[in-house]
């Protein structure tokens, strides 16, 4: 990416939080080096980030840094996936609510953190239209991680729906009231095939270690302890619910794929982690960055 600087992405299904923040910076014409920087940032942290969560969580038996690894290298597997975006500034919020719902498990006075679950869920709405999708996660994460209490569903979708109500009386005030900057914009239809052989390998390189890795996941669920399942089954269901978003928003490239990227790494972390021998993990290690510099450098020549 620092090779080949790109500026911002502008998409149709930017919202008005990333709009607004890129009509703020246009003026200061900061050259594409700026924003690739920022970019590679982003990526670093998100990646440090879910590493410390899966350990924390104690997702794998042992604390370890594959979690991390693996997200660095399945971000390079796409050049879209490491420009600046409004799908990457809103994996860091995702990788925090991923975390702040696993924690429900043993809260005793859950209200307050999943308002705030649903306050930065709604602040991700706004910044990209078709994650509006997620409000489904955070619903079947309160299913999943905790009894079945309607007051609590009821807090976290006043926590979705208050970003909308201050954005709503900022614009009602500004003479700029709208339905359209308010309503999320989202239309149905199968993403674009593969438009290349380097595209097709690249999503091997992404499923084949997933399944690995759910496998060896699958095999380890005894040994497990009830929260770490539940963590599990909240992975799950965050790649299904991102996957609900590359059908919501097919578009031309796969930026939006981006959003798969966290629940893809915590399964990859695993094949790297579980396999008795070394060699396996080692030669997958080895395949997806070789690919990954191939993509990063030989393609963009």
């Amino acid at each position: 990416m620092l090779l080949h600087p790109m500026p911002p992405l502008r998409q149709p299904d930017d919202h008005f939080l990333y709009i607004w923040l890129l009509d703020f910076l246009s003026p200061l014409h900061l050259p594409p080096i700026i924003y690739s920087l920022i970019a590679f940032f982003l990526l670093y942290s998100q990646a440090i980030m879910f590493n410390r969560v899966c350990n924390e969580q104690k997702m794998m038996a042992r604390p370890n840094y594959l979690a991390g690894m693996a997200y660095l290298l399945i971000t390079s597997l796409f050049v879209e996936w490491n420009h600046f975006s409004a799908p990457l500034l809103i994996n860091s919020l995702l990788i925090w609510i991923f975390y702040r719902v696993s924690v429900l498990y043993n809260s005793n006075k859950p209200g307050a953190a999943i308002f705030n679950v649903g306050l930065i869920m709604g602040i991700v709405t706004l910044m990209y239209q078709p994650a509006i999708v997620f409000s489904i996660f955070l619903l079947m994460s309160l299913f999943i991680m905790r009894p079945l209490r309607v007051r609590e569903w009821l807090i976290g979708i006043l926590g979705i729906t208050t970003p909308y109500y201050f954005l709503a009386i900022v614009l009602y005030l500004s003479n700029q009231w709208s339905w359209k900057k308010l309503q999320p914009n989202i239309s149905f239809n199968l993403p674009a095939m593969p438009s290349s052989m380097t595209v097709l390998v690249s999503i091997t390189l992404l499923i084949l270690p997933f399944i690995i890795g759910g496998f060896f996941v699958q095999n380890n669920l005894t040994k497990m302890l009830i929260q770490v399942r539940k963590s599990w089954s909240l992975l799950l269901v965050f790649l299904i619910v991102s996957m609900l978003i590359i059908v919501a928003n097919g578009g031309n490239n796969y930026v939006n794929w981006l959003l798969c990227a966290v629940p893809l790494t915590a399964f990859h972390a695993a094949a790297y982690f579980y396999p008795s021998g070394r060699i396996f993990p080692l030669v997958m290690h080895w395949i997806i960055f070789g690919w990954a510099m191939y993509i990063g450098y030989w393609t963009q020549m």
